[in-house]
């Protein structure tokens, strides 16, 4: 089966009702119809012949057409189960030479099975992710521990905006720290609603992470993870607060963060990565120390 013309709206709907689809809201599930845009954004994940990529939403498949066509070898993750009939169909050529499958269901819950599945590791991560799971599911995979090569993602504006915040800003968060332990974030195009069928309210953008040649060191990732969660758990309050729970009984507070070289009166927004990764070491010393 032909898949529908990408760049037009009306083209895309008639394919849509003659099918008996319905655009899923509670999906976010948008078409980008601007064939420049779509170019741009697949050129920064450079796709090649020797890739393994995953993308996470591809919906009828316009970007997911863009990748393959440049070698790449593919998995798609997709909820709807009547755009997985039409990818299937769309991509038949390229399944039978085992360049494209597909993950069915909420990638939320299905990625973790999948790569313990894979006996070649995808390298590279493309998205079109909906604004209810982007920062989710980018946070699930670095907590994981499952680091990319490079990432590109289409998100909302203001999710592109948290991953690169500086310290010091409303938009520094827990989530800001983990993607930049992870990788180094560049901005990509900005995209308004008239880039997407239907048109969305709000402007996004595409980002760019690649891997980090020298990230920063920490003696103890799942610690880590936590330390950053604690400390963000409640931004007006001081470190020494949010850390409370994690801290083993008695310990002296004022020598704690002695050690780490922060002030216990600091605010987790203010801190760097590395300052993090000093708290979550110092941390581990204690809590093995509590433990003889």
């Amino acid at each position: 089966m032909e898949h529908p013309d990408y760049n037009s709206p009306a083209e895309l709907k008639s394919f849509l009702d003659a099918n008996g689809f319905a655009m899923q809201k509670k999906f976010g599930q948008n078409f980008m119809i601007n064939p420049a845009a779509r170019k741009t954004i697949v050129d920064s994940l450079e796709p090649s012949e020797n890739d393994y990529i995953w993308e996470i939403g591809p919906g009828l498949g316009c970007m997911t057409e863009e990748i393959m066509n440049r070698g790449a070898r593919l998995t798609a993750f997709e909820i709807d189960r009547g755009f997985i009939s039409m990818l299937n169909s769309f991509f038949e050529g390229f399944r039978q030479k085992e360049k494209f499958d597909i993950v069915e269901g909420d990638c939320l819950k299905t990625w973790k099975k999948k790569i313990q599945e894979e006996q070649v590791k995808p390298n590279k991560l493309f998205g079109n992710l909906p604004y209810n799971i982007a920062a989710t599911f980018i946070a699930d995979t670095i907590t994981e521990n499952v680091i990319f090569d490079r990432c590109v993602f289409t998100v909302q504006k203001e999710v592109t905006e948290r991953m690169a915040a500086k310290p010091g800003s409303d938009n520094y968060s827990g989530f800001t720290v983990l993607c930049q332990w992870a990788y180094d974030i560049k901005k990509g195009i900005v995209l308004p609603g008239g880039n997407f069928w239907p048109r969305p309210n709000v402007a996004s953008q595409s980002a760019v992470l690649t891997r980090k040649e020298n990230p920063v060191q920490v003696e103890d990732r799942k610690l880590f993870v936590r330390t950053v969660h604690a400390l963000f758990s409640s931004r007006r309050k001081t470190l020494l607060n949010n850390i409370k729970p994690l801290l083993p009984k008695d310990t002296d507070a004022d020598l704690f963060f002695q050690e780490c070289g922060v002030s216990k009166s600091e605010r987790a927004e203010n801190l760097s990565v590395q300052q993090f990764a000093d708290i979550s070491s110092v941390l581990s010393r204690y809590i093995n120390s509590a433990k003889i």
